[in-house]
This record gives C-alpha cells, structure tokens and sequence, in this order.
C-alpha cells in the first residue's frame, strides 16, 4: 500500500496520449502537433513514436526534421517506417549515401516497402547508378502494380536510355493508373517525342494543360513536338504562352529562338538567345546557338566569342565541341575543326555525328584511311544515317572504289539529306532498279549541277543497247539544244518544260546509272565524243573567233552558290596573269554569270576575247569550245563540256574538298581519257604556284605546237 499522495511516476506516454498526436497528424494540425509532441519527447526523451511524430509535424511544415527522424530511428531500430522518414529528410539536406543506408535498412526490415524502393530508385538516378535505379523501380512496381510514381520514374529512366518504346509503355500504364493526372499526360508526351510521334505527343501535352492551364513545361514542350509537325504559328504561340506563366523560363527563351532561326528571323533570334543567357548564364545550348545566330548575321567576331563562351561553360559537352567543329569547318579552317570533332568523339565515343564530321574533314584533308575509320565506326553506331552513308560513298568515289561507291551513293536523295541536290520526280511510275529495258520506256531526270547532267549522259546509249524503246531525258533548260545531239536520245525536255511528260515504264536519275551498269574503274563508258554541236551554232559563232591559232579558252570562277566555291573558283581574273606571258595565244572568256564583269573590262596588259556575255546556253558555249584549240578552266561544268566534245581540257584543282571524279593523285581523267588534264593546288589557296605550272604547261605546249607545224 503506498501512502498517501504519494503517486508512482509513469515511464512512458500511454497509448491513449499517441493516439492523441497521430489523431493531430491525420487532421492537419501539425503546429499543435509539434507543440503536443515537444513536451511529450521533454518528459519521456527516449519515447521513439514521440520523436517520429514530432518529425512528421516538422517537415510537413517545412521545417528541419531531420534530429527527430534521426533520433526516432535510433530508438525504433526495427520500425521500416522510421528508417524511410529518416532518408527522406536526409535527401532534403543533401545526404545522398546517407539516405541510400536508411532506405536500406527500411527494405531490410521490410522488404515489401514499396515507397522506400521507389525513392532509393530515385536517389540512385542522382548517384548515377542507372541499373540499379531500374531494378528498384521495378520492384516496386512487382509489390504495388498500382504505383504510377513509380511507372513514370521508370519511363523517364528508359526515355534517357534511349529505350524509347519500353519508355512510353511505362508512362502509358501511368496515365491508365491516373489519368487526370497533368505530370504523366506531360511525361508521356516526352516519351512519344522522343519516339518520333509527335501528333500523339501534342494530344497529351494538351490533355496535360486541360488539367493544369499554367502547366508553363507542358507549353514549352508542346512548341517543340509542334515544330516537328510544322505548325510554327501554334508552336510560336506556345513559346509566348509558355514565357508568360514563367517570364524567365531560360529553356522557352531558348526554343524561341531556335524557332526564329527556322523562320530565317536572325536578328530576332539572337534577341531570345540573349535573353535565355541572361537568364542562365551558364546555359552552354544557348550560348552555342547564339553564335551560330551571330554566324548567319555576318557578326564572326561575335559568333565566335559565343562559340568559345558556350564551351568554356561545358567543355566536355560533346554537341557543342561538335558544333564548333562544324562552324570552322565551314570557314575552311580543317585543323581546327579536326581538333573539335576529335574531343567531341572522345567525350561521347558513341557520338555518331561527331564521327561523321571527324571522318569528313579527315577525307578533306585526303587522310582517307583514318576517314574511313571514323566514317564505318559512325556507321557500326547509326546503320541507317543517310549522311553516314553519303560521305562513305564520297570516299570511295574519291578513291576509286566504284564497286563499293555507287550503291551507298543511293543515299544523296534521302529525305534527311538537308540541301539535297537529287530531289526525286513525283510521277505515276516507278524508279528504274536495274529491271530489264526490252522494250520499255525509260525517263532520265535531272539532278545535281550541269557538268553531272553533261558527265553522265554518256549512259544514254548504253541504256539503248539494253533495247529500251523510247528514252525521254529531261534536262535543266541552258542544256536541252546540247543534249539533242546525244546518240540513243528520242526526246530531250526541258525541266521547266515537263509538267504533262507522257507515261514511261521507268524513271532513273542520271548518276544512279552507273550502279545499274556496274561502273568500275576500269569499265567507264568513256568513248568520246559523245555530244556534238549543232551546226548553225557552229555557223553563228565562227567569225566572231579570230582565225589565228593557237586560241584559248579561259573559265576562272565557278557557281558561287556550290558548297566549295570559295576554294575552287579563283579569287579573280588577274590571277592568270602569268598566262599572258606565253607569247602567241589568244585568250577567249567563257565566264558567264560570277565573275563576266571582270573579262569585260580586263586589266591593263590582259587582252581577252570576252564572249561570255553573248552565250545564251551550252549549245552556244559547245560551239565556241569546237573551234578552240584548248580550254583551261576551274573544276566547273566547262571541263565536263570541253572533255564530252573530245576538246582538250585543262582543270585546276583545289587542294580543299577536291571533287571525287578527280580521284587522288591522278594528272589525267579516266572519264575523259586523252583529252583532260588536271593540275592540282599544292596547299590551300596557294593558286599561284598552281598557275605557275599551267603557264610552263602551256610553254611546253605552244612550242610543241610550233614544231609540228
């Protein structure tokens, strides 16, 4: 019996009393809660339930939780619930192995925890252990089949993976799970994106904004998969709606300008690339595109200064060392672009485009074994890229490969080649594949530059001996009164002439006839003359020519819109100078278009015959050329003219991005044997040297001339 007001002191908190504060827990009242459960954790320090209550009424009001979680798990060392608090509040303060452990220990205790695989799985993400990120997510898929949190997670993992299909059947099951949930309809956007789907990714991003209208990510992302569709004005309007929920989204900033960029706007991009680096000084994309804006403005300098900026911020980001590469690969600087592409294969050896580019500017270079190295390593990581495949295809060509060439040369008309010369015929019969001719009707369709429409009509007759009965060639309009003369030819058109062309059996581009025909090295059809000139142009021109001889015709620029005219075409007239001091010839121009204006008004002691302005196609030109005793030009479609027409020929050969018909080395052409000759450019822009061997040539050829006589 214990006397009287003497009574015991209780040890703990009664049951009553916690289920007092987990009542406060379940209804919100988490201040009266952390106020309840700081005097019960006074009086019984060592009460676990207390301090796991006390935590939860901390972090569900912000505040630090993390000395309650911890003391809660240190006295509940079996309680899984605790060790998953204490990780999550761990988390919060940047303890990522820490919460690693705890949510552990959690699955240890109880190994049905779905939420604790769930968050390891995300904190592995961020330790970069993607395997094991996957295996937890999918274990807490097997426990709770229902958990959409853990679908998406899953599906973002395997969107990043690349494992697109897998990616969208997760967010899939996520949205079945929750459908009026906006995240997932967004996330399952993503996945379609990535996928190539745009149309399904829209009608997600929107059910996404049905649901949540201020959704500015869903706007933003919505712009993109627009893009891809075409619907700019939707996808620009999306962009604004995205910039005024969150007026400093440096992202929208960015795709905004990118979109200005599409619509040629580049002033007005730059302003959106400006503004998103503003906004995110070390956003490294938009610094890159800011200089790529600045490039297009004429503002090199500038360009160049946001080039180095965009990589100076990321320097082991791969898509900028290869951006970069690509600009000074552009400007003619190969070192430079060599060492770019370099680092970019080196920081992402799977980068197939940086591959690509590396093997390109190695073929420039003519390091062609290295070129194909990198070429067939791009290949072996994307075996359906047609620019892979393009410039293999180009390397073989340069080398002479023919075999190995012709079939990857296929690929210059794939949609995905930007700038595609070879674009083909929509026509309501099918493209020639090699089919037997007997009495078929085949339609040639033009393709590429002149001097290809010229080099490659020698296949004309042969597709005649294949017994093709009607051969129509359509032609670009200054070569339809050449291209009659062609033997094997029943109907020359005009490309702006061909809208009502009667139904063939085939269609073939001209330069795919060298793979139906097997062309090796050693099998070119190179019979020539295989074009003649008509003879009233013959008539038209002959007393516009001096009688006198030997008579020369010049050609020094090329079309200023080819890809590598700033190093084919010579810098101007005056550079052959050094001709005019081989005495006797008279010089004739043929140059027409780029570059006429200079023969007209020649410089002092460069007396020419300038014709050009007077030639109204290449029937003309071909006449003028007949009665030439030799024509020295740059790598343009006068060469392949002057060698069809079985006219000696001259080319000179910059040492940049020498055209594949050339091959490496060779001083003659085997597509116009015995009659081209070909003088290379030593080093880049070095033409002097280059026509100082044309000028002894023509020396040695005068006198030779003069001997025979």
């Amino acid at each position: 019996m214990q006397p009287e007001g003497n009574h015991p002191v209780p040890q703990t908190a009664s049951s009553a009393e916690i289920d007092q504060l987990v009542a406060l827990y379940n209804a919100g009242r988490f201040a009266e809660l952390e106020n309840r459960a700081r005097l019960l954790v006074e009086q019984f320090p060592n009460l676990g339930p207390g301090w796991k209550l006390l935590g939860g009424a901390l972090k569900m009001q912000g505040k630090n939780a993390l000395p309650a979680f911890k003391r809660a798990a240190e006295l509940l060392p079996d309680d899984a619930d605790a060790h998953f608090d204490l990780g999550v509040a761990q988390k919060n303060f940047g303890l990522l192995n820490d919460a690693a452990s705890s949510y552990l220990r959690a699955i240890q205790i109880k190994s049905d925890h779905a939420e604790a695989y769930f968050n390891l799985g995300n904190l592995l993400i961020e330790l970069g252990q993607v395997d094991k990120a996957v295996a937890s997510y999918r274990r807490a898929l097997q426990i709770r089949p229902d958990y959409a949190d853990a679908y998406s997670s899953l599906g973002n993992v395997q969107k990043d993976l690349g494992k697109t299909e897998e990616a969208v059947a997760s967010h899939r099951r996520a949205v079945a799970l929750q459908p009026g949930d906006p995240r997932a309809h967004y996330n399952l956007g993503n996945a379609l994106a990535a996928l190539g789907q745009p149309d399904e990714a829209v009608a997600n991003y929107r059910l996404a904004l049905q649901v949540k209208p201020d959704f500015a990510e869903a706007h933003n992302q919505l712009g993109i998969a627009l893009i891809q569709l075409g619907q700019l004005d939707d996808a620009l309007a999306s962009y604004r709606r995205a910039l005024e929920l969150k007026p400093e989204f440096a992202d929208a900033h960015n795709n905004l300008g990118m979109l200005f960029k599409q619509l040629g706007q580049y002033d007005t991009a730059a302003a959106s690339y400006r503004r998103a680096v503003e906004l995110k000084p070390d956003f490294a994309e938009a610094h890159g595109n800011l200089g790529d804006a600045l490039q297009e403005l004429g503002q090199h300098d500038d360009a160049r200064t946001s080039h180095r900026r965009a990589l100076q911020l990321n320097y082991v980001f791969a898509e900028n060392q290869n951006k970069f590469g690509t600009a000074l690969q552009e400007r003619g600087q190969l070192e430079g672009a060599l060492a770019h592409f370099r680092r970019a294969v080196q920081l992402k050896p799977d980068y197939a485009r940086a591959h690509n580019n590396l093997g390109a500017v190695l073929m420039q270079l003519k390091q062609f074994d290295n070129a194909e190295a990198s070429l067939q390593h791009a290949l072996q990581l994307n075996p359906d890229s047609a620019w892979i495949n393009l410039n293999l295809a180009y390397l073989f060509l340069a080398l002479g490969q023919y075999a190995k060439a012709w079939p990857k040369y296929e690929a210059r008309y794939d949609p995905s080649i930007a700038g595609r010369l070879s674009i083909p015929p929509d026509l309501p019969f099918p493209q020639w594949q090699g089919e037997s001719l007997a009495g078929k009707s085949i339609l040639i369709w033009p393709e590429q530059g002149m001097g290809d429409e010229i080099q490659f009509a020698r296949y004309v007759p042969l597709l005649k001996e294949r017994g093709a009965s009607r051969i129509t060639l359509v032609c670009k309009p200054p070569l339809k009164a050449l291209l009659e003369t062609l033997d094997g030819v029943d109907v020359v058109v005009a490309r702006s002439e061909a809208a009502s062309l009667p139904h063939h059996d085939y269609w073939v581009f001209p330069m795919s006839l060298p793979l139906y025909f097997s062309t090796t090295i050693g099998t070119i059809p190179a019979t020539l003359p295989y074009l003649k000139v008509p003879l009233e142009r013959l008539n038209l021109w002959r007393n516009r020519l001096p009688a006198a001889s030997p008579k020369v015709g010049l050609v020094w620029k090329g079309n200023a819109a080819h890809k590598n005219d700033a190093n084919r075409s010579l810098p101007n007239l005056a550079a052959l100078a050094a001709l005019w001091s081989v005495p006797g010839v008279t010089f004739v121009s043929l140059q027409k278009g780029n570059g006429e204006d200079e023969a007209a008004m020649p410089p002092a002691n460069q007396p020419i015959i300038h014709l050009g302005s007077e030639i109204s196609d290449f029937a003309d030109t071909a006449a003028i050329v007949a009665q030439l005793d030799l024509v020295i030009c740059v790598d343009t479609a006068i060469a392949h003219l002057a060698g069809a027409l079985n006219k000696p020929c001259w080319v000179l050969l910059p040492a940049i991005a020498t055209d594949w018909r050339w091959l490496p080395e060779q001083a003659d052409s085997l597509w116009y044997p015995g009659v081209v000759r070909l003088f290379r450019q030593k080093k880049k822009d070095d033409w002097p040297a280059t026509i100082g061997d044309v000028t002894q040539a023509l020396k040695n050829w005068v006198d030779a001339r003069g001997n025979t006589a």
